[in-house]
């Protein structure tokens, strides 16, 4: 039978004078990656918010308000999501209601209508893929908000502490 070995004391050190950390490469790294994070974060911010700003702009160039009839947003300005996607959505009550009820794929082809249900559906395509546009840089801009916190967080890691 053998006898386990004593267990030795441990040491604590009781020193608790503030110790400045240096910088290791560890650390230059994580200060390095949150700066590129920032700047990932700035580019997409702005990238958003250009891309709103071009999307607005080319709506309003085309001077369009939203019919009278429709639901929400009548008479207004066409330049932003929300009045886009009324316009879209009157356009295709009208498109509907001039074909007796029927879509454009449904329709004879001899239908006079025809014509003006197709330029509809065309039209309300457009004003969708703006609707999106608007959708996606708003996406950019959150997300390069949230880059810049975790950036800033990241090179807050980087720097030096007390120890």
């Amino acid at each position: 039978m053998t006898s386990a070995a004593p267990e030795r004391p441990r040491t604590v050190d009781l020193d608790s004078s503030p110790r400045t950390h240096t910088k290791s490469g560890g650390d230059r790294r994580v200060g390095l990656l949150g700066t590129l994070v920032m700047v990932a974060g700035l580019i997409l911010s702005l990238s958003g918010a250009g891309t709103w700003t071009l999307v607005q702009t080319s709506l309003s160039d085309e001077n369009v308000t939203v019919a009278e009839d429709a639901g929400s947003f009548a008479g207004q300005h066409v330049n932003g999501p929300f009045t886009a996607y009324a316009e879209a959505q009157i356009i295709e009550k009208h498109a509907l209601e001039s074909a007796g009820g029927k879509t454009y794929s449904q329709m004879d082809r001899t239908d006079p209508a025809r014509a003006s249900v197709m330029n509809g559906s065309f039209l309300r395509a457009s004003l969708f893929t703006s609707v999106v546009s608007f959708g996606i840089a708003a996406m950019a801009v959150g997300l390069g908000v949230v880059f810049m916190l975790i950036g800033y967080a990241l090179r807050s890691l980087g720097r030096p502490t007390a120890a």
